[in-house]
């Protein structure tokens, strides 16, 4: 079926992981008639989690795009997972959604994944709806939930939809508070029910609080709610949807995913007052001259599109897009503004889980997936070429968890290296960098199960199985006082020999790395060979004396040597360049430096004290602190690299998942004495040089 753009819906789904949010689209699909049976996560049979990673964890690991089709709409639900390692999944939702729906589940109330939600979803400025579910649990409270939602997130929060209970507090069902009608589950189906007696009051207090805030956002509807006029429906509906659009109001439902009750009353909820696509925020993004420029959302403009998604494997890409501008049809020509090249959107799909149905036109605020497009990623803007305008990316949080990867089998190197590109496009969320210094392909995501993951992904999918291990931290090594020596290199092997002499002078160097100078008189070396012997040092320096790290801060002055007319060239002087060195960086008082990077912690006020201790305890120095526009505080510290390797498994224990931190690389310092002897009796270096 074709839509319209004020017939879609985009709904962003967020939470707490194990609060119920892919059961509850199981329910919706369900009860809608969307599918013919219940899924269950347990039974691994739930359209959302059908990758084979979230079957056997039993979780979500990545957004699933849902397509509810239901009295003439289009819902495009996207559901998110809840762990706080799949972060970089929720960015590429919330960048496309028009709204987020967070669902709160009604035994376990407000936890560390709802607060997170709100500030994501309001910080993206988009309205907001809250969803209570397994209220049909033991121990479910949904008048608890709903005061600690309101005392949380403010006035806003407002029930449209609330459990009434039978005789011994069982479940019955929900009442809808604006329409003042009742409903219960019956031998699997909705019915509506006669509104309980008792509830005639409640109901008509917490309508009355609806009514008023429509009338407090709108003179015509304030002088009608005065007067004593009754607002019709329809003035009702529409004046809360204004409101939920301006961020006055936060609907409140719930239900329960086991037997549907509730489910049909989200979905009306949605439709009546989750934004029409053109009614959202307009698009940002930049023009062809660099500068920020606005997109409103246009049925009959030229085609524009993001692309919020990706699903990679070995036989190509899969690229989710939603249309911004005028409509995407089959076999239309696109430009990829970020490299250029002309893309064709040859089969385009409305998804489902992982249902694909192929179309031919997609409308303006809608979603659709295209197949094998050449070269487009997550994050890439497809216009018309006529369109000079690429929409803002996805900015996802910088990875603070990192880990040497490397293959099993030795000789599949190549293997891994290309399904981590593949896992890139799928994930732009985790980094991969090869450290050509530590001779480690380090890969960096949100956590440890992030990662994990990752591994498990590679095995099922490239069939490359890998190990983990730490990182190896890059430290350095200079001297600390000047030293000269000599060095000799003389070989006779009959015929030409070789011969090279040199003395130097080694000392400290605080502009730089390294600076050569010679300073010889007379020609005692020619300068011809002078190259040779800076090349020598050079490539000594490549290892340290004391722990084969790389030698930095050296000033080397060739100050006097000799030479043979027939067996000196520039290999004999490389070779007596590099005994000075070896004769005399031991001598000149060596010490090991290590990497030191600026953190910012960000964490509650509750959490300060335990956040700094353990700062402490990593060797960190505590710079300042300073309170952030989201009611938390911002730590700055100076902390050694070598330190920061589990920090963000140590701060989320210690936050409870609130906290979050970045880290930048900023000098080397020398080290602790009882840290060098640490690193010198790790590395075991043996030098191999001859």
């Amino acid at each position: 079926m074709a839509y319209t753009t004020e017939k879609i819906r985009n709904i962003c789904l967020l939470g707490h992981g194990g609060d119920g949010k892919t059961s509850l689209v199981e329910s919706l699909l369900y009860m809608t008639g969307n599918t013919d049976r219940l899924g269950k996560i347990a039974d691994g049979t739930t359209v959302c989690d059908y990758d084979p990673e979230e079957i056997k964890r039993k979780i979500s690991i990545q957004t699933t795009l849902v397509t509810l089709e239901t009295q003439g709409y289009k819902l495009n639900i996207l559901d998110t997972p809840g762990y706080f390692d799949f972060a970089g999944e929720v960015a590429q939702a919330l960048r496309v959604a028009g709204c987020g729906l967070i669902v709160v589940s009604a035994k376990d109330g407000v936890n560390v994944g709802t607060e997170k939600a709100w500030r994501m979803v309001r910080g993206k400025k988009l309205p907001s709806f809250f969803y209570v579910s397994k209220i049909d649990e033991e121990n479910a409270n949904f008048d608890n939930v709903y005061e600690n939602l309101r005392g949380q997130f403010g006035n806003s929060v407002a029930p449209f939809v609330f459990p009434f209970f039978e005789e011994g507090n069982r479940p019955a069902g929900v009442i809808n508070i604006v329409t003042r009608k009742a409903y219960k589950a019956e031998n699997g189906k909705i019915v509506e029910v006669q509104l309980p007696k008792e509830k005639m009051d409640k109901v008509d207090r917490l309508r009355d609080s609806l009514v008023e805030s429509v009338a407090t956002n709108s003179e015509e509807m304030m002088e009608k709610y005065f007067a004593g006029e009754e607002f019709t429906e329809e003035e009702l509906i529409h004046g809360l949807h204004q409101g939920v659009l301006d961020g006055a109001i936060t609907p409140v439902c719930c239900g329960s995913a086991f037997t549907g009750v509730g489910s049909l009353q989200l979905i009306k909820t949605l439709i009546d007052y989750a934004p029409i696509p053109y009614e959202g925020l307009a698009e940002h993004g930049v023009d062809e001259n660099g500068e920020e420029t606005e997109v409103q959302f246009d049925e009959n403009g030229k085609p524009l599109a993001i692309v919020f998604k990706t699903i990679a494997d070995q036989y190509g890409r899969f690229s989710f897009f939603k249309v911004v501008s005028g409509k995407i049809t089959a076999d239309m020509q696109l430009k990829n503004q970020r490299t250029g090249t002309m893309e064709k959107m040859g089969h385009i799909y409305t998804v489902n889980g992982k249902k694909n149905t192929e179309v031919k036109e997609v409308c303006c605020g809608d979603f659709a997936a295209v197949s094998k497009l050449a070269d487009t990623k997550t994050g890439d803007t497809l216009a018309d070429p006529s369109v000079g305008v690429t929409l803002d990316g996805i900015d996802f949080a910088e990875p603070c968890y990192s880990q040497a990867i490397s293959p099993k089998v030795k000789g599949t190197e190549d293997k891994l290296a290309a399904g981590l590109n593949k896992l890139r496009d799928e994930d732009p969320a985790f980094t991969v960098q090869n450290n050509t210094e530590t001779h480690q392909m380090v890969i960096s995501g949100a956590g440890d199960i992030h990662l994990d993951v990752i591994c498990s992904k590679l095995k099922s999918k490239f069939g490359v199985e890998v190990d983990l291990q730490d990182p190896k931290v890059p430290y350095r090594e200079k001297i600390r006082k000047s030293v000269s020596v000599e060095g000799k290199h003389k070989k006779q092997s009959g015929g030409h020999g070789q011969y090279g002499h040199v003395k130097m002078t080694f000392e400290p160097y605080a502009e730089g790395d390294y600076l050569f100078e010679e300073r010889t008189f007379g020609g005692s070396v020619p300068k011809n060979f002078h190259p040779a012997v800076d090349k020598g040092i050079k490539e000594a320096m490549e290892h340290g004396v004391l722990a084969g790290y790389p030698l930095v801060g050296l000033h080397a002055i060739l100050t006097d040597g000799s030479y043979h007319d027939v067996d000196s060239n520039e290999l004999s002087f490389k070779m007596a360049a590099r005994l000075a060195y070896k004769a005399g960086i031991p001598q000149a008082n060596p010490c090991i430096l290590e990497p030191m990077g600026m953190m910012k912690v960000y964490v509650p006020d509750s959490c300060m004290g335990d956040v700094i201790g353990d700062l402490n305890k990593r060797r960190g120095r505590i710079l300042g602190m300073n309170p952030t526009e989201g009611g938390e505080q911002e730590v700055v510290a100076e902390v050694p690299m070598a330190e920061v390797g589990s920090y963000a498994i140590t701060l989320r224990s210690i936050t409870q998942g609130r906290g979050w931190f970045t880290y930048k690389f900023e000098r080397y310092e020398e080290a602790p004495p009882a840290v060098q002897q640490k690193v010198i009796e790790e590395s075991k270096f043996v030098d191999t040089e001859e």
